[in-house]
Protein backbone atom coordinates (compact mmCIF):
# COMPACT_ATOMS: atom_id res chain seq x y z
CA UNK A 1 0.00 0.00 0.00
CA UNK A 2 1.43 3.06 -1.15
CA UNK A 3 1.32 5.40 1.78
CA UNK A 4 2.94 8.83 -0.12
CA UNK A 5 0.74 12.16 0.44
CA UNK A 6 -0.26 13.40 -3.52
CA UNK A 7 -1.48 17.42 -3.05
CA UNK A 8 -3.08 18.53 -5.59
CA UNK A 9 -2.70 21.48 -7.62
CA UNK A 10 -4.91 24.47 -6.23
CA UNK A 11 -5.29 27.67 -5.51
CA UNK A 12 -7.18 29.60 -2.65
CA UNK A 13 -9.90 31.94 -3.26
CA UNK A 14 -8.41 35.76 -3.91
CA UNK A 15 -10.10 36.82 -1.08
CA UNK A 16 -8.03 34.49 1.38
CA UNK A 17 -4.78 37.03 0.00
CA UNK A 18 -6.53 40.55 0.27
CA UNK A 19 -7.29 39.54 4.38
CA UNK A 20 -4.23 37.33 4.79
CA UNK A 21 -1.85 40.56 3.15
CA UNK A 22 -3.68 42.42 6.30
CA UNK A 23 -3.27 39.88 9.12
CA UNK A 24 0.46 39.91 11.26
CA UNK A 25 3.11 37.98 9.61
CA UNK A 26 5.19 37.05 12.24
CA UNK A 27 3.14 33.54 12.91
CA UNK A 28 4.01 32.75 9.45
CA UNK A 29 7.88 33.19 10.02
CA UNK A 30 7.94 31.97 13.79
CA UNK A 31 6.01 28.59 12.09
CA UNK A 32 8.72 28.55 9.64
CA UNK A 33 11.65 29.12 11.93
CA UNK A 34 10.25 26.36 14.00
CA UNK A 35 10.41 23.66 11.42
CA UNK A 36 13.91 24.90 10.21
CA UNK A 37 15.46 24.42 13.92
CA UNK A 38 13.45 21.22 14.38
CA UNK A 39 15.24 20.26 10.66
CA UNK A 40 18.80 20.89 12.83
CA UNK A 41 18.08 19.44 15.60
CA UNK A 42 17.17 16.25 13.64
CA UNK A 43 20.48 16.50 11.68
CA UNK A 44 18.09 16.81 8.68
CA UNK A 45 20.24 19.17 6.95
CA UNK A 46 23.97 18.46 5.51
CA UNK A 47 25.34 20.46 8.75
CA UNK A 48 28.82 21.34 6.23
CA UNK A 49 26.55 23.16 3.86
CA UNK A 50 25.16 25.75 6.62
CA UNK A 51 27.74 28.16 6.93
CA UNK A 52 27.48 29.61 3.52
CA UNK A 53 24.45 30.46 4.03
CA UNK A 54 25.22 32.69 7.38
CA UNK A 55 23.95 36.12 8.02
CA UNK A 56 22.00 35.41 4.63
CA UNK A 57 18.28 36.89 4.87
CA UNK A 58 15.28 34.91 2.90
CA UNK A 59 11.85 35.31 2.05
CA UNK A 60 9.28 32.83 1.51
CA UNK A 61 5.48 34.59 0.06
CA UNK A 62 2.72 31.90 -0.07
CA UNK A 63 0.62 34.11 -3.06
CA UNK A 64 -2.57 32.80 -2.64
CA UNK A 65 -2.79 33.18 1.32
CA UNK A 66 -0.94 36.58 1.68
CA UNK A 67 1.05 34.90 4.13
CA UNK A 68 5.04 35.83 3.96
CA UNK A 69 7.84 35.08 6.39
CA UNK A 70 11.14 36.33 6.25
CA UNK A 71 14.27 35.16 8.14
CA UNK A 72 17.99 34.61 8.54
CA UNK A 73 20.44 31.84 9.43
CA UNK A 74 22.88 32.95 12.19
CA UNK A 75 25.18 31.21 14.59
CA UNK A 76 23.54 28.07 13.86
CA UNK A 77 20.31 29.17 13.99
CA UNK A 78 17.39 30.07 11.67
CA UNK A 79 16.11 33.09 13.22
CA UNK A 80 12.77 35.30 12.33
CA UNK A 81 13.23 38.95 10.59
CA UNK A 82 10.17 41.15 11.68
CA UNK A 83 10.91 43.70 10.21
CA UNK A 84 12.93 43.63 7.19
CA UNK A 85 15.40 46.56 6.37
CA UNK A 86 16.56 45.58 2.94
CA UNK A 87 15.42 43.15 -0.32
CA UNK A 88 16.44 39.36 0.91
CA UNK A 89 19.45 37.80 -0.70
CA UNK A 90 16.98 35.29 -2.01
CA UNK A 91 13.33 34.97 -2.53
CA UNK A 92 10.41 32.40 -3.04
CA UNK A 93 6.76 33.42 -4.11
CA UNK A 94 4.36 30.21 -4.98
CA UNK A 95 0.90 29.07 -4.27
CA UNK A 96 0.36 27.09 -1.33
CA UNK A 97 -0.46 24.10 -3.14
CA UNK A 98 3.16 24.13 -5.18
CA UNK A 99 4.68 24.70 -1.43
CA UNK A 100 3.63 21.94 -0.38
CA UNK A 101 4.07 19.76 -3.42
CA UNK A 102 7.94 20.45 -2.38
CA UNK A 103 7.14 19.46 0.97
CA UNK A 104 5.97 16.14 -0.22
CA UNK A 105 8.76 15.57 -3.06
CA UNK A 106 5.84 15.53 -5.42
CA UNK A 107 7.79 18.10 -7.59
CA UNK A 108 11.01 19.52 -7.42
CA UNK A 109 11.85 23.26 -7.53
CA UNK A 110 13.53 23.24 -11.30
CA UNK A 111 9.85 22.12 -12.41
CA UNK A 112 7.73 24.07 -10.69
CA UNK A 113 10.15 27.34 -11.50
CA UNK A 114 10.18 26.38 -14.84
CA UNK A 115 6.32 25.96 -15.22
CA UNK A 116 6.29 29.90 -14.05
CA UNK A 117 4.57 27.84 -10.45
CA UNK A 118 7.78 28.75 -8.15
CA UNK A 119 9.19 32.22 -8.37
CA UNK A 120 12.81 32.76 -6.95
CA UNK A 121 14.97 35.82 -7.25
CA UNK A 122 18.10 37.27 -5.88
CA UNK A 123 21.40 35.68 -5.64
CA UNK A 124 20.89 32.33 -8.23
CA UNK A 125 24.30 30.67 -6.90
CA UNK A 126 22.73 30.88 -3.24
CA UNK A 127 19.51 29.59 -4.84
CA UNK A 128 21.14 26.67 -6.52
CA UNK A 129 22.73 25.91 -3.18
CA UNK A 130 19.35 26.32 -1.10
CA UNK A 131 17.94 24.26 -3.82
CA UNK A 132 21.06 20.74 -3.78
CA UNK A 133 20.68 21.88 0.22
CA UNK A 134 16.55 20.41 0.15
CA UNK A 135 17.52 18.34 -2.39
CA UNK A 136 19.82 16.65 0.20
CA UNK A 137 17.90 16.21 3.04
CA UNK A 138 16.59 12.37 3.68
CA UNK A 139 12.79 12.88 5.29
CA UNK A 140 12.04 10.48 7.44
CA UNK A 141 9.68 7.80 6.49
CA UNK A 142 6.53 8.50 8.10
CA UNK A 143 4.90 6.08 10.33
CA UNK A 144 2.09 3.01 9.51
CA UNK A 145 -1.09 3.20 10.53
CA UNK A 146 -3.19 0.66 11.59
CA UNK A 147 -2.91 -2.91 12.07
CA UNK A 148 -1.15 -5.47 9.61
CA UNK A 149 -4.57 -7.21 7.91
CA UNK A 150 -4.63 -11.59 8.37
CA UNK A 151 -3.49 -11.51 11.85
CA UNK A 152 0.24 -10.91 10.68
Amino acid sequence: MDNALTVPKFRLPGFVAAMGQHLPQWPHALALIAGLNAALAFKLLPAGELATLEDKQFRVRVLDSGGEASFTYRNGRFLPIFRPTREPDLAFAANLSAFLQLLARQEDPDTLFFNRELEITGDTELGLLVKNLLDAVEWPAPPRLGLPLGGR
